[in-house]
Protein backbone atom coordinates (compact mmCIF):
# COMPACT_ATOMS: atom_id res chain seq x y z
CA UNK A 1 0.00 0.00 0.00
CA UNK A 2 2.85 2.25 0.62
CA UNK A 3 3.94 1.86 -3.35
CA UNK A 4 0.81 3.27 -4.30
CA UNK A 5 1.90 7.05 -4.37
CA UNK A 6 5.02 6.39 -6.46
CA UNK A 7 3.42 4.15 -8.83
CA UNK A 8 0.93 6.60 -9.41
CA UNK A 9 3.47 9.46 -9.55
CA UNK A 10 5.79 7.21 -12.19
CA UNK A 11 2.52 6.61 -13.97
CA UNK A 12 1.88 10.51 -14.51
CA UNK A 13 5.07 10.89 -15.48
CA UNK A 14 5.30 8.44 -18.16
CA UNK A 15 2.17 9.66 -19.34
CA UNK A 16 3.52 13.04 -19.59
CA UNK A 17 6.40 11.73 -21.42
CA UNK A 18 3.81 10.22 -23.84
CA UNK A 19 1.85 12.92 -24.65
CA UNK A 20 4.76 15.07 -25.26
CA UNK A 21 6.38 12.51 -27.94
CA UNK A 22 2.87 11.94 -29.45
CA UNK A 23 2.76 15.60 -29.60
CA UNK A 24 6.50 15.79 -30.69
CA UNK A 25 6.30 13.10 -33.89
CA UNK A 26 2.15 14.96 -34.58
CA UNK A 27 4.09 18.21 -35.50
CA UNK A 28 6.62 17.21 -37.50
CA UNK A 29 4.81 14.62 -39.59
CA UNK A 30 1.87 15.99 -39.97
CA UNK A 31 1.43 20.16 -38.65
CA UNK A 32 4.42 21.20 -40.52
CA UNK A 33 3.48 19.38 -43.68
CA UNK A 34 0.02 20.99 -43.50
CA UNK A 35 -0.44 23.52 -46.63
CA UNK A 36 -2.06 26.21 -44.47
CA UNK A 37 -2.28 30.23 -45.65
CA UNK A 38 0.71 32.02 -44.54
CA UNK A 39 3.13 29.31 -44.50
CA UNK A 40 2.08 28.96 -40.96
CA UNK A 41 1.94 25.80 -39.03
CA UNK A 42 -0.59 24.93 -35.45
CA UNK A 43 1.89 24.30 -32.58
CA UNK A 44 0.99 21.02 -31.38
CA UNK A 45 4.28 20.37 -28.73
CA UNK A 46 3.57 23.80 -27.31
CA UNK A 47 -0.40 23.16 -26.89
CA UNK A 48 0.45 20.05 -24.91
CA UNK A 49 3.04 21.83 -22.89
CA UNK A 50 0.70 24.32 -22.09
CA UNK A 51 -2.66 21.72 -21.15
CA UNK A 52 -0.55 19.62 -18.95
CA UNK A 53 1.07 22.71 -16.91
CA UNK A 54 -2.88 23.46 -16.35
CA UNK A 55 -3.66 20.25 -15.32
CA UNK A 56 -0.22 19.30 -12.78
CA UNK A 57 0.82 22.79 -11.92
CA UNK A 58 3.69 24.91 -12.50
CA UNK A 59 6.53 22.40 -11.30
CA UNK A 60 5.28 19.81 -14.09
CA UNK A 61 5.03 22.74 -16.55
CA UNK A 62 8.20 24.30 -16.54
CA UNK A 63 9.76 20.70 -16.74
CA UNK A 64 8.29 19.44 -19.03
CA UNK A 65 7.97 22.59 -21.37
CA UNK A 66 12.12 22.78 -21.07
CA UNK A 67 12.65 18.80 -21.69
CA UNK A 68 10.04 19.62 -24.46
CA UNK A 69 11.17 22.29 -26.08
CA UNK A 70 14.61 20.95 -26.00
CA UNK A 71 13.39 17.64 -28.08
CA UNK A 72 11.83 20.35 -30.61
CA UNK A 73 15.05 22.49 -30.67
CA UNK A 74 17.02 18.95 -31.79
CA UNK A 75 14.64 17.39 -34.15
CA UNK A 76 14.60 18.31 -37.78
CA UNK A 77 13.68 20.03 -39.23
CA UNK A 78 15.64 22.33 -36.68
CA UNK A 79 16.51 25.92 -38.34
CA UNK A 80 16.68 28.11 -35.01
CA UNK A 81 19.79 28.72 -31.98
CA UNK A 82 19.30 26.06 -29.95
CA UNK A 83 17.21 26.55 -26.93
CA UNK A 84 14.99 29.10 -27.90
CA UNK A 85 11.96 26.55 -27.80
CA UNK A 86 13.85 25.60 -24.74
CA UNK A 87 13.30 29.03 -22.76
CA UNK A 88 9.52 29.64 -24.23
CA UNK A 89 7.93 25.97 -23.75
CA UNK A 90 9.85 26.01 -20.41
CA UNK A 91 8.53 30.17 -19.35
CA UNK A 92 4.68 29.08 -20.84
CA UNK A 93 4.80 25.67 -18.80
CA UNK A 94 5.68 28.09 -15.78
CA UNK A 95 3.24 30.76 -15.96
CA UNK A 96 0.41 28.45 -17.15
CA UNK A 97 0.67 26.21 -13.91
CA UNK A 98 0.30 28.87 -11.82
CA UNK A 99 -2.98 29.43 -13.54
CA UNK A 100 -3.79 25.76 -13.14
CA UNK A 101 -4.77 26.13 -9.47
CA UNK A 102 -7.67 28.62 -10.27
CA UNK A 103 -8.91 26.55 -12.94
CA UNK A 104 -11.65 24.26 -13.68
CA UNK A 105 -11.34 21.68 -15.91
CA UNK A 106 -15.17 21.31 -16.55
CA UNK A 107 -15.75 24.47 -17.53
CA UNK A 108 -14.47 26.24 -20.80
CA UNK A 109 -11.68 27.99 -19.05
CA UNK A 110 -8.84 25.56 -19.99
CA UNK A 111 -9.45 26.21 -23.91
CA UNK A 112 -9.48 29.79 -22.95
CA UNK A 113 -6.05 29.60 -21.29
CA UNK A 114 -4.75 27.40 -23.75
CA UNK A 115 -5.12 30.15 -26.36
CA UNK A 116 -3.34 32.70 -24.23
CA UNK A 117 -0.49 30.41 -24.06
CA UNK A 118 -0.27 29.57 -27.76
CA UNK A 119 -0.60 33.55 -28.08
CA UNK A 120 2.23 34.16 -25.25
CA UNK A 121 4.42 31.30 -26.94
CA UNK A 122 4.07 32.82 -30.45
CA UNK A 123 5.10 36.30 -29.39
CA UNK A 124 8.00 35.06 -26.84
CA UNK A 125 9.44 33.04 -29.79
CA UNK A 126 9.35 35.94 -31.83
CA UNK A 127 11.11 38.25 -29.30
CA UNK A 128 13.82 35.99 -29.00
CA UNK A 129 14.31 35.68 -32.20
CA UNK A 130 14.46 39.61 -32.58
CA UNK A 131 17.01 39.56 -29.21
CA UNK A 132 19.13 36.55 -31.34
CA UNK A 133 19.16 38.82 -34.32
CA UNK A 134 17.07 35.92 -36.47
CA UNK A 135 16.37 37.28 -40.18
CA UNK A 136 13.33 35.70 -39.95
CA UNK A 137 12.03 37.63 -37.20
CA UNK A 138 11.99 40.69 -38.81
CA UNK A 139 9.35 43.49 -37.39
CA UNK A 140 7.15 42.60 -40.42
CA UNK A 141 7.32 38.93 -40.77
CA UNK A 142 6.83 38.61 -37.19
CA UNK A 143 3.43 40.91 -37.13
CA UNK A 144 2.11 38.66 -39.96
CA UNK A 145 2.97 35.45 -38.87
CA UNK A 146 2.02 35.70 -35.38
CA UNK A 147 -2.14 36.67 -35.65
CA UNK A 148 -1.63 33.68 -38.23
CA UNK A 149 0.30 31.58 -35.14
CA UNK A 150 -1.87 31.98 -32.92
CA UNK A 151 -5.53 31.79 -34.89
CA UNK A 152 -4.17 28.30 -36.01
CA UNK A 153 -3.63 27.52 -32.42
CA UNK A 154 -6.58 28.38 -31.11
CA UNK A 155 -8.39 26.35 -33.53
CA UNK A 156 -6.14 22.98 -32.53
CA UNK A 157 -6.67 23.98 -29.05
CA UNK A 158 -9.47 21.72 -28.06
CA UNK A 159 -8.44 18.63 -30.26
CA UNK A 160 -5.14 18.87 -28.02
CA UNK A 161 -7.07 19.96 -24.63
CA UNK A 162 -9.42 17.40 -24.82
CA UNK A 163 -7.26 14.78 -25.26
CA UNK A 164 -4.93 15.63 -22.82
CA UNK A 165 -7.69 15.90 -20.14
CA UNK A 166 -8.89 13.05 -21.08
CA UNK A 167 -5.77 10.71 -20.43
CA UNK A 168 -4.88 12.41 -17.25
CA UNK A 169 -8.54 12.11 -15.79
CA UNK A 170 -7.87 8.55 -16.00
CA UNK A 171 -5.36 8.89 -13.66
CA UNK A 172 -7.68 10.83 -11.49
CA UNK A 173 -10.10 8.52 -11.43
CA UNK A 174 -7.18 5.67 -10.55
CA UNK A 175 -6.12 7.79 -7.41
CA UNK A 176 -9.79 8.29 -6.26
CA UNK A 177 -10.05 4.78 -6.17
CA UNK A 178 -7.15 4.26 -4.60
CA UNK A 179 -7.72 6.44 -1.73
CA UNK A 180 -11.45 5.51 -0.91
CA UNK A 181 -10.21 1.78 -0.78
CA UNK A 182 -7.68 2.41 1.53
CA UNK A 183 -9.06 5.38 3.44
CA UNK A 184 -10.66 4.90 7.09
CA UNK A 185 -12.91 7.96 8.15
CA UNK A 186 -11.65 8.72 11.78
CA UNK A 187 -14.65 7.41 13.62
CA UNK A 188 -14.01 3.87 12.75
CA UNK A 189 -10.32 4.54 12.89
CA UNK A 190 -10.52 6.01 16.94
CA UNK A 191 -13.06 2.76 17.40
CA UNK A 192 -10.68 0.46 16.22
CA UNK A 193 -7.87 1.53 17.69
CA UNK A 194 -9.36 2.30 21.24
CA UNK A 195 -9.43 6.00 21.39
CA UNK A 196 -12.98 6.35 20.80
CA UNK A 197 -13.44 8.12 23.85
CA UNK A 198 -15.40 6.08 26.35
CA UNK A 199 -12.94 4.38 28.43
Amino acid sequence: MLNVPEKSQTGRRVMTVLVVAVALILQVSVANRLPTPGGVQPDLVLLAVVALALVSGSMTGMVTGFLAGLAADIVPPADHTLGRYALVYCLIGYLCGIASAEMDRQSVVPFFAVAAGALAGAVLYAATGMILGDPRAEWGTVSRMVPLQVVYDVVASPFVVWAVLRVTRRFERGDRARGDRFSVPAARYRAMSGRSGSL
